[in-house]
């Protein structure tokens, strides 16, 4: 077994630690979107749409998971209403996270709240970089993908 320079160590160091990071979809979430879904993606009624039950939902269908992947990279604006409740949608757009963060933080927010029996396919960084690969889409459209899925309407 060879072993590894302290400059080896640290440049083997740093080219695991990104990997490790974007693995980590709750750290990803409490970093950019505690602050409005709230611990357990509870939601603030009335104010930021809850996510716990929801999400695994609109991620079994193919449109809602390209939705999902389009919301994050896009963010959106619009009203919706979400447990009966009106709710004047400003998503900010977190293009900024690499595919493999938007994966992950997708997956969690998939996790949380009730579960389907079968539940939906982990998202990949592969599946994040095709969607976004796609022609750029403004907030308001990103609302428009969310009204013709219906899911004003969804009830978990």
């Amino acid at each position: 077994m060879r072993a590894l320079s302290l400059a080896g160590f640290m440049a083997a160091l740093a080219a695991a630690a990104p990997a490790a990071r974007a693995a980590d979809g709750s750290k990803v979430f409490e970093q950019n979107c505690l602050m409005c879904h709230q611990s357990g993606g509870a939601g603030l009624a009335g104010q930021f749409p809850r996510l716990a039950g929801r999400v695994v939902l609109i991620s079994g269908k193919p449109k809602g998971r390209d939705y999902l992947i389009d919301l994050i990279t896009y963010g959106m604006t619009g009203n919706i209403r979400v447990d009966g409740q009106d709710i004047l949608g400003l998503m900010p757009p977190f293009a900024h996270l690499s595919d493999e963060d938007a994966a992950a933080v997708l997956n969690h927010v998939q996790s949380l709240g009730d579960q389907p029996k079968r539940a939906p396919a982990a998202f990949t960084a592969a599946e994040v970089r095709t969607a976004r690969s796609r022609p750029a889409k403004t907030a308001a459209d990103v609302h428009a993908q969310r009204q013709a899925l219906g899911l004003d309407k969804l009830k978990p």
